[in-house]
């Protein structure tokens, strides 16, 4: 990542500052603590959940409701029963929201309370908040810095920056030797781990001014879009509102007119205008429908932290995925080895003589060590020597046993200077075996011109190859010389060279092509170098020709008119910055697409948050990257981003199905009561029969729609656009037939009831057209949940569904024939043949939506026979 430039440095005498000195930089710079952004109050938080559009649709329902309630002399019900759905949403909302402020809160427990200081000459321990700039720090393996800063001394340092820049492999870092031109290999940083050595370093930045501070600042700058989901639901809101509206005021206007009644029984009217408007069971359909998601996601390893990115990742467009650990398996290994008896370089699963030799000097020169404890492995060393440790394990051998055949008696360990270790071994016929393993260019071999050259050429190769290469050279010297490794390390014989690489994991190259099939644009955002991210994006099917790799420095000479204008062909970043990340999530957002960013690391964390979904790790991700993400993989696998893009397609798809019950009904309750009142019947049901039907016979039904299967070609379709409505796809011709079978079904069994059935009886065709609405409105949802024809497979495959709708249907027949009930919600005893319409009348919207579906396939299968022919 970039780091800021660090200039003008004034170095401190050695003893350190003053306690004087110390005081006054302290009240100049501040406390050395990360700020979190002004939380709004909680009242703030109530009112701009019921600034929702559903919401204020909810409340305009329970005012009128309880108006009619204390003045006209109405029940307590309506109010009642829609004041608690609204006092869920809300507290839903803001749970959700209290769960994403844990981000910073992670981020300043990485702030450590002590830390070593040198002050007037003398080290001494105090609160790492009150470390200020010009102190010095004396850092030590296992430490944590506290601040950012410059080396002045140290002793094989290296720090593990995984942190800041997500990759895993130590950073050696090296003491300043002029305070003009800080390099980046002389500066530590706020949150980093000391993992070798030791170093005096001198504060430059605290708090807010380092690093960590930087992207605590974004986590407080950047804000989370609303879901496409939200958006959807807010503009149905909207168009039913205004809908309700507009019909509230026909009918008023049409009560009083045509009816002449008063203005008490018109604004009830308007009431149950605006309850049969309002689909109130919706917003909690929707969230037990993503519940659902979580716990189905959870089974997959993907745990869901904020409910609505279940629907969400269901929708990306683009995947922006780390390399490390996601796309790769976080484990370095040896891939290919070339030892000079051999005419080319060989997969390390080959093994030949030579070879097995290459492989034993490694295994005698390495201090890793990979244990099982209570079933789990634990390793011990840095990645390169791990890689050493399992390629022994490959081939049946150990570091252990190669020592019992040549113990150790002294090494000369790596450090950044001479980027070699050496060891020396005993063996059995009395001579010594010196082993030096580092990099090429410094390991001091006796050339031979020919082998040199062809050294050359492999080391090279392997480079293009984004391998790290490892050389290895050896010595016999005779027993008992002097351990002088000046002398033991020159004139060695060279043994080959070993390549390793953070392999891709083999399921990330199927899970590429199903993203790319589901209209899916994969993307890799690394720190790692170009040449490395470029041949594994390559190699996993991420890059395609055309496709463009880009560093971060490059990306930072760009405007962002001009990242946005060429987003669509980059495929790969590397070395790339925290902003750079934000940049790049905002680009695609503004080209309209929905983007999902994983990342472990606390430089992820802003773009995570950025992000319509962040994912991060639940293996190597940092507390504060889990903490600002959506979604947490428990196995840090990339695949597992594809099954949870299919769960949540699975959801959304079970959201609109939810939709198509609810709302098809409820604009045939208000077509009902209009076309009623026009044609001089009065309102053919009173508002407690329309909120029995909304919560009772649409709600408990619609709660288990959320547990459909997911449809088999789900994954072959393209995402739901962010601007695409919820009636494309064919969702609003599917309304529209069922409303209109529904509304000319009810008013039919309405005026059947009440002028031929009846002696103008009006309870008789209110309690028909109730049964007909509560239970032919359940009975449909079977031609709804399956956009295939039904079948008896189909029938049964959801069974809680099954249950839930006997129950709910045993419920309206008691409420309907229980004389206590019926005088509640206005409903009499219906004569037999009655009974008989009812019965065959609760069938016909089903057969209507079946006799559609068909219609709808025979038309297909003609069109793509046109298209054949």
């Amino acid at each position: 990542m970039k780091r800021k430039e660090m200039t003008d440095l004034t170095l401190t005498a050695q003893s350190g500052l003053s306690a004087r000195d110390a005081q006054q930089r302290l009240e100049q710079h501040g406390s050395n603590q990360l700020v979190a952004a002004k939380r709004p109050s909680i009242w703030r938080q109530i009112g701009h959940h019921l600034a929702d559009v559903s919401s204020l649709v909810l409340l305009f329902a329970v005012a009128l409701a309880s108006y009619m309630a204390l003045f006209q002399g109405g029940g307590w019900t309506k109010s009642i029963v829609i004041g608690a759905i609204l006092v869920i949403n809300v507290i839903i909302g803001m749970y959700q929201e209290a769960s994403a402020e844990k981000a910073l809160a992670a981020l300043k427990s990485m702030s450590l309370p002590t830390t070593t200081v040198r002050r007037e000459a003398i080290a001494q321990t105090i609160a790492a908040k009150d470390v200020v700039p010009g102190d010095l720090v004396l850092l030590k393996a296992g430490d944590q810095v506290p601040a950012d800063g410059v080396v002045l001394s140290s002793t094989n340092l290296a720090v593990d920056e995984a942190v800041l820049t997500g990759e895993s492999v130590p950073v050696d870092k090296r003491a300043l030797k002029t305070p003009a031109g800080v390099k980046d290999e002389q500066q530590v940083f706020s949150g980093t781990a000391v993992t070798a050595g030791t170093a005096v370093i001198q504060v430059v930045t605290t708090g807010m001014a380092t690093e960590l501070g930087q992207i605590a600042g974004l986590l407080n700058k950047t804000k989370k879009r609303a879901t496409p989901l939200q958006g959807r639901l807010n503009r149905l809101s909207g168009w039913l509102t205004t809908f309700a509206v507009m019909g509230g005021m026909a009918i008023f206007a049409l009560s009083i007119w045509m009816q002449n009644q008063g203005l008490a029984d018109s604004l009830m009217i308007g009431i149950s205008l605006a309850v049969a408007a309002v689909p109130e069971t919706l917003p909690i359909i929707v969230t037990i429908s993503l519940a659902h998601g979580v716990k189905r996601m959870a089974k997959r390893n993907a745990i869901m932290r904020r409910v609505n990115a279940v629907e969400t990742i269901g929708g990306v467009d683009v995947i922006a995925s780390d390399k490390t650990g996601t796309l790769t398996q976080n484990q370095m290994t040896i891939t290919r080895y070339w030892t000079p008896q051999a005419k080319t370089d060989l997969p390390a699963t080959e093994m030949t003589h030579s070879g097995r030799a290459l492989m034993r000097y490694l295994g005698l020169a390495t201090n890793a060590e990979i244990q099982t404890v209570n079933g789990e492995e634990k390793t011990i060393g840095d990645p390169t020597e791990l890689a050493i440790v399992r390629w022994l394990a490959t081939h049946d051998a150990s570091r252990t046993t190669l020592e019992h055949d040549a113990p150790r008696l002294a090494e000369d360990p790596f450090d950044s200077t001479k980027k070699t270790m050496a060891t020396l071994h005993q063996l059995a016929d009395g001579r010594r075996l010196v082993i030096v393993k580092g990099a090429f260019d410094r390991l001091p071999v006796d050339w031979q011109p020919a082998v040199l050259a062809r050294a050359k050429q492999m080391h090279d190769e392997f480079g293009r190859n984004a391998l790290r290469v490892l050389a290895v050279g050896y010595k016999l010297v005779p027993a008992g010389q002097t351990v002088n490794w000046e002398d033991l390390t020159r004139r060695l014989t060279f043994a080959g060279l070993v390549g390793m690489i953070d392999p891709p994991r083999p399921e990330v190259i199927t899970a590429i092509r199903e993203a790319k099939v589901a209209g899916i644009k994969p993307i890799m955002i690394t720190g790692d170098h170009m040449v490395t991210a470029e041949a594994i994006a390559k190699e996993i099917g991420l890059l395609a020709p055309g496709q463009l790799v880009m560093s971060g420095d490059e990306l930072r000479t760009l405007t962002d008119a001009e990242l946005t204008a060429q987003i669509k062909d980059i495929a790969v970043y590397a070395r790339v910055s925290p902003t750079d990340k934000i940049r790049i999530v905002q680009a695609w957002q503004k080209t309209g697409a929905t983007v999902a960013m994983t990342g472990d690391g606390v430089n992820d964390a802003p773009a995570l948050k950025a992000a319509d979904v962040g994912i991060a790790m639940g293996i190597t991700g940092t507390e504060v990257s889990k903490s600002a993400a959506d979604m947490v993989l428990t196995d840090d696998n990339f695949a597992t981003i594809i099954s949870a893009v299919k769960e949540g397609r699975t959801v959304y798809q079970n959201i609109l199905k939810a939709v198509e019950f609810l709302v098809g009904v409820n604009f045939a309750q208000i077509f009902l009561m209009v076309g009623a009142v026009l044609m001089g019947w009065g309102a053919p049901l009173l508002a407690e029969q329309l909120l029995l039907i909304n919560v009772l016979a649409d709600g408990i039904p619609g709660f288990y729609i959320s547990r459909e299967p997911g449809e088999k070609a789900a994954m072959q379709q393209p995402p739901v656009a962010n601007d695409e409505s919820l009636f494309a796809r064919g969702l609003g011709g599917r309304l529209a037939t069922r409303a209109v079978t529904f509304t000319f079904l009810t008013l039919g069994v309405y005026g059947l009831g009440r002028f031929v059935l009846s002696a103008n009886q009006a309870a008789i065709g209110m309690t028909m057209t109730f049964l007909i609405l509560a239970i032919g409105s359940m009975i449909d949802i079977y031609a709804i949940k399956d956009r295939q024809p039904l079948n008896w497979a189909s029938l049964k495959r959801n069974p809680r569904l099954n249950r839930a709708l006997l129950v709910t249907i045993g419920l309206v027949v008691v409420v309907a024939v229980v004389p206590g009930l019926q005088g509640i919600f206005g409903l009499v005893s219906l004569p037999l043949s009655a009974w008989g319409v009812v019965a065959v009348g609760i069938f016909i919207p089903t057969l209507v939506l079946e006799l559609k579906k068909r219609w709808g396939q025979r038309k297909a299968v003609q069109t793509a026979q046109l298209l054949e022919d």
